[in-house]
Parts: structure tokens; sequence; C-alpha cells
């Protein structure tokens, strides 16, 4: 197993490892999690692994999710296919960790890519634990303590007709979560909003608010400014990819960005999602 890191901040290629092999041994799987750890993003080539495989590898970190939108193989619960071949869908293009408008957002995925465009389709990841380690300093005095909401009823459901949209709100309400979280293996404090997240929770006090402006737009202006973060490039690896490519991301330490820039060429990818903990 060979490790090369991809840029400073984030990201690593790793080499001479197949995930179905991994998927069935112990050892193997735990290098590939401390490199994971370590490295935020991993990627491999050409892994000819199975739909089993591939499920069986990343329960090996724990229990999977299903999506709420979005279909998952019949035979392999869990495995989510984010098939882009018969309409251009922009849900994934922009800045976003996995889940965040559930209460246990993910933990990681393992991704895989089935068939892509010869050009573009890119995936870009943002390391959020520089993004909050740099934030200036009365920034983070001003978001100590915050918590912030989040929704897939904007999101998702912003398509859907009145009654679906709002049915789909009923069954995965708003979530609430803190602002700066921990990273529960790592002790690392994560910027946790991103395009999900809709307004905080408990900005209007008298601390920080003055005037009616001072929360409209005052509190816009915080989240918009926090959003943005993930857009700095010193943050970001970008990733090409080609049919048995495989990133692996931890979710709780980065934010994600799928660019949309070859429709009307298929996009075909499945994604196995583990279910994390409640952010603190």
């Amino acid at each position: 197993m060979h490790v090369r890191q991809l840029t400073p901040a984030i990201g690593a290629e790793i080499s001479g490892v197949n995930l179905g092999d991994a998927s069935r041994d112990g050892d193997l799987f735990a290098k590939i999690k401390a490199a994971l750890l370590q490295h935020r993003v991993i990627f491999l080539r050409d892994q000819e692994i199975t739909r089993a495989e591939h499920v069986a590898f990343a329960r090996r970190f724990g229990d999977l999710e299903d999506h709420p939108v979005a279909g998952s193989d019949p035979e392999h619960p869990g495995l989510v296919q984010i098939y882009r071949n018969d309409k251009r869908e922009n849900y994934e293009n922009n800045y976003h960790s996995d889940g965040l408008w559930r209460e246990t957002p993910a933990m990681g995925c393992v991704l895989r890519c089935i068939e892509c465009p010869p050009i573009g389709g890119d995936t870009i990841w943002v390391n959020m634990v520089e993004a909050y380690k740099n934030l200036p300093d009365d920034i983070k005095q001003k978001i100590d303590g915050l918590s912030a909401r989040s929704s897939i009823e904007h999101s998702f459901g912003a398509v859907m007709a009145p009654e679906a949209r709002r049915k789909l709100a009923a069954a995965n309400p708003p979530a609430e979560h803190p602002v700066v979280r921990t990273h529960p293996e790592t002790g690392e404090k994560v910027l946790n909003v991103c395009s999900f997240t809709t307004n905080f929770v408990n900005f209007h006090t008298p601390e920080n608010v003055r005037f009616g402006l001072d929360k409209t737009p005052g509190a816009s202006h915080l989240l918009n400014y926090l959003l943005s973060q993930a857009s700095i490039p010193e943050y970001q690896v970008r990733f090409s990819w080609r049919p048995g490519s495989v990133a692996i991301w931890d979710n709780r330490s980065t934010q994600h960005y799928a660019v949309m820039d070859y429709w009307p060429a298929p996009r075909k990818m499945e994604r196995a999602a583990i279910i994390g903990d409640r952010p603190y």
C-alpha cells in the first residue's frame, strides 16, 4: 500500500490496494482508515470490485444509510445510485456536507465511478478543519456557541410539488447543529455549516443584536461569510474520475462539490454512506 499526498491541505491517492480485499482484511482496513483520518479524503484507481464488496467495505466503518430522495440498489440496501443520464440535476454542484439536514449526518462515504464523461465531471473536496482554523479571531468569538438549522426541504424538495415537498419536510424535519463541531475521533474543531444550512437559531441576543439591522441582514451576512470559506482554493483538492475510481471521505471534516460541466454526457456513480453521530 502506497499513499501519495495530493495537496498540503487535503487529499491522498492510495495505490497497491483492492477494496474487495480490504472488506475482508481487518489490518488492511485499519491502514486505510488511518490514511483517511490523516488526509480526510482518499482516492483509489482501477477498483474492480462488486457491489457486494463495495457495501461490505463501507460497512466496516459502520451501518449504512438510505436516502429519502435518491434511489438505492434494491439488492444492496445503502448503495445509492447517483445516475445523471436523462436530465440535468443541480443538487450536488454546491459545497455541502452529506446529510447535514439529518440529526446524525453521515460519518463518511465511499463513492465509486461506474461511468463518467470523457471530459469534466470532477469533484472538489474541502478541508473544513483548516477553514475553521484560519477564521479571524473575532469571527471565532462571534460563532462560539452558535447553532444553525439545516434542511432538506429547500434543496431536494424545491423541485417537488408543494404537497410532496411538505411530506418530505415532515418526514425529515430540519436538524439543529453547532456551527463549530468537534471531530469525535481527532478532537479537531470543524466549521459545520454548508449549503443545506438555512439560519442560525440562537443569534438574536443582546450581545449580537443592537438594532434590527444586526439581525437582518446581519446574521445572513455572517452565515454567507462562513459558507464562502469552502470556496477557498487553498483548502481544496480536485479529483478527475475514471470508471473504477473510488473516493472515500470523512464527511465530518469535509465538504464537497460535484462540478456540473458535463451535461448532456452521462455520469453514473454509486455511493455507500455510513451513519454518523450527532455533532457536538
